[in-house]
């Protein structure tokens, strides 16, 4: 290396460099070399590399992304939107609640258990970075088919990381999904979300502001794992047929994560951060360009100070590297001592590697020597915007045209029961305890609702028992027959079921899983969900506080299902009056609020009976969810309804069983007027749940369904050990329960 890199770089303009082999377009690397005015430095095109691909910058999606911000107004519980690392809702009483979904689909296929523990150890510091303390994650989880041999490979590793992980920091996994499709197969999305809790006064952002004052990384030491990691893994196809980039997936460490959490939250307490930022993807080329170019100055960075596990490792290795459990934080000068004190205390490794200039320059340097010299902006929010094409594809209109309507359905009584049976036991309908018993739901006792529940729900006030609850919901077989559509009933399910937990929604954050942007019809899906999303928050009034795009989620030419995951997060004001989902008393009436209608396409019906996709997903009305939401929160709050589920995959029947094997109770139910069987049981219609009212609170809650316009059919009543449609079959609750829970384990053994 010369005695000044950078001025070497002016010197020897025509030197190759690997800029393709670091993922960037031959476009890309003139641009950085016309934004320089020279051609990089190695550590300067290894930031460029990591900080413009498709996972940190957006720049696929950043186009379609807007609207979240322009077109859904921000509610007067927002207090910190898009941009941040999470977003910031009030709840009222002072304190505010930070929350996020992130991906790590591709480090979860080929090293399945530090793929999925690192995907929690970087959402919980996101969360963490805001000034929060974690106090619940979720995952959304998708695996190829449930029979498939390497979904025995897969799955376990990502529920064994997801639990390790997350038990290890003492935090409840309260909710999340679990979903089988083949399409997935080659490429399984491994969604992770956090929530925290603060003071309005404690939140903290991602800005390097004041000349002189310190950058101070701590946490772990950096090393080899991870480099170029999730940045650049996440933004290529796999291809079996060529060699791709596959870089080292990270490896985490939770029980250094959980120091590292104690440490900075008594940091926070202290007030003696500036500025803080996490180190996820990309590490520190992300942590110090976006410190730096979110505030007011330069950065002068000594590179050679960072702490090292392996003292081989480049400074373009140092700077790509993204080791977990680490974060910087911009402290001034007279706070500095005090910083080193409490790491120390709780052996957390803390080092001053930079100061904040006055300058306009991220500068870098390598025992003296520069090897950076950028303007942060360029590196952290400048980055490539395309305007990819986009086309509908020429075989929806054929997709959408092969009607599940015209299925054969079954014929009598002993049919319907007999694929009632296969529903409930298909992967996807079945039970899930094997995989939610292995992580720890109840940790820190403030965990009043969890899988399988609608929602998750934890308690944030001793006192006054205010708590939050959250959802995360998503259908990629909606979403492939329309995408528009789909977004929105992902939205709308999410939103359902955070209100039948009694909980009021608040925002939302997403997690855009697609197949590859240079493919013109998956960037039509992807225009089509965001639009839809956006569409859909306006009319509820959900702001979007912030979320991930997850693209090249694909095997070659293959790609998966588009698949939108929304999280609604909810506020209760004490969650004693929460809802589950148990008909835990014999003589509750049973109401299905809501119309029923003959719609079939991407249901779990056809699905499980007929291996079928095609024609139109259920229609969505939003006005009528914001109206069903409000009727049972209500009911919730005022002891009119003892339990509700909402009624989406599976339909009515998926719904009923659930209730009853939780609370222990069967059901009689009787088909209303207007309505067969059939479409009864099995139809998955929008806009509906089902609710246990109380026999002495039925004309309270009738009287308040009718005078709000929203349709209220009594179907039947709590009562002995089956499910019990009348004058169609029978099923008891021993059978039921084999059925239900035995699917699962049996794929797994």
């Amino acid at each position: 290396m010369s005695l000044d890199t950078v001025k070497h770089a002016s010197e020897t303009p025509d030197t190759e460099q690997p800029w393709k082999e670091l993922g960037l377009k031959e476009d890309e690397y003139a641009r950085i070399r016309e934004i320089l005015g020279r051609r990089p430095t190695g550590a300067e095109l290894a930031m460029y590399s990591v900080m413009w691909s498709e996972h940190c910058s957006y720049k696929s999606s950043k186009v379609h992304l807007k609207q979240f911000g322009e077109k859904v107004p921000q509610n007067d519980a927002m207090l910190v939107g898009i941009g941040e690392n999470a977003g910031v809702v009030d709840v009222g009483q002072g304190y505010a609640v930070t929350f996020k979904v992130e991906s790590h689909n591709h480090p979860s296929y080929i090293e399945p258990y530090q793929g999925a523990a690192t995907g929690v150890g970087g959402i919980v510091r996101d969360i963490l970075a805001m000034g929060a303390r974690p106090v619940a994650v979720v995952d959304p989880l998708r695996f190829g088919a449930a029979d498939h041999p390497d979904t025995k490979r897969v799955l376990p590793g990502v529920v064994a990381g997801i639990g390790g992980y997350g038990n290890c920091l003492g935090l409840p996994n309260i909710g999340g999904e679990v979903v089988f499709d083949e399409c997935y197969q080659g490429n399984p999305l491994v969604n992770a979300g956090c929530i925290g809790v603060m003071k309005h006064e404690d939140i903290h952002l991602a800005k390097a502001s004041g000349p002189g004052n310190k950058v101070i990384l701590y946490g772990a030491r950096t090393g080899g794992d991870g480099i170029g990691g999730v940045s650049v893994l996440a933004s290529e196809t796999f291809d079996d047929t060529k060699p791709t980039k596959r870089p080292a997936v990270q490896v985490g460490d939770p029980f250094q994560e959980k120091l590292l959490i104690e440490c900075t939250l008594e940091i926070f307490k202290e007030k003696l951060v500036a500025g803080i930022q996490d180190l996820g993807g990309a590490g520190l080329s992300c942590a110090t360009s976006e410190l730096a170019s979110a505030g007011s100055g330069g950065m002068h960075v000594d590179l050679d100070r960072v702490h090292l596990r392996d003292a081989t490792l480049s400074p373009e290795e140092i700077l790509m590297s993204e080791s977990q459990e680490r974060m910087c934080a911009i402290v001034e000068p007279q706070h500095v001592d005090r910083f080193l004190e409490i790491c120390e205390k709780w052996d957390v490794i803390a080092v001053v590697i930079g100061e904040v200039t006055d300058g306009e320059r991220l500068e870098i340097f390598w025992h003296g020597e520069q090897i950076v010299d950028v303007p942060p902006r360029t590196v952290a929010h400048e980055g490539p915007v395309y305007h990819r094409p986009f086309a509908r594809p020429e075989w929806q209109d054929a997709l959408q045209a092969d009607d599940a309507g015209k299925l054969p359905r079954p014929q009598n009584g002993e049919e319907l029961k007999d694929q009632v049976l296969k529903l409930v036991s298909s992967p996807n309908q079945a039970s899930k305890s094997w995989i939610t018993d292995q992580y720890d739901r109840f940790v820190q006792g403030n965990t009043v609702l969890a899988q399988p529940e609608d929602a998750g729900m934890v308690r944030i006030d001793e006192e006054t028992n205010l708590g939050v609850a959250m959802a995360t919901d998503g259908n990629g077989r909606y979403a492939k027959l329309d995408p528009y559509t789909g977004a929105q009933l992902a939205l709308a399910e999410a939103y359902r079921n955070v209100a039948a937990s009694g909980a009021k929604p608040l925002a939302i954050s997403d997690c855009l899983n697609f197949g590859s942007p240079e493919d013109p019809a998956v960037m039509w899906q992807f225009a089509e969900a965001t639009r839809g999303l956006a569409d859909g928050c306006l009319q509820l009034g959900t702001p979007v506080t912030g979320g991930n795009v997850s693209l090249y989620n694909q095997t070659g030419e293959v790609a998966i299902h588009p698949t939108p995951v929304v999280a609604v997060l909810g506020v209760i004001d004490d969650v004693n009056r929460r809802t589950p989902i148990a008909f835990a008393e014999e003589g509750q009436l049973l109401y299905l609020l809501g119309d029923t209608r003959a719609e079939f396409g991407g249901s779990a019906w056809s699905e499980v009976i007929h291996q079928h996709l095609g024609g139109l997903p259920p229609a969505v009305d939003l006005d009528r969810e914001k109206l069903l939401g409000e009727i049972l929160i209500s009911a919730s709050r005022d002891g009119m309804i003892d339990a509700a589920h909402d009624l989406s995959d599976g339909g009515l029947v998926q719904a009923v069983v659930e209730s009853c094997l939780r609370g222990g109770n069967g059901a009689r139910l009787v088909v209303p007027e207007g309505l067969d069987a059939f479409t009864f049981l099995f139809s998955e219609s929008a806009g509906r749940a089902v609710v246990a009212v109380p026999r002495s609170e039925e004309l309270r809650f009738t009287d308040m369904c009718g005078a709000r316009g929203l349709p209220a059919t009594r179907i039947g009543v709590v009562d002995g050990d089956a499910v019990d449609v009348q004058g169609e079959f029978a099923l008891s609750l021993a059978e039921l329960r084999t059925a239900h829970e035995a699917t699962i384990p049996a794929l797994l053994a």
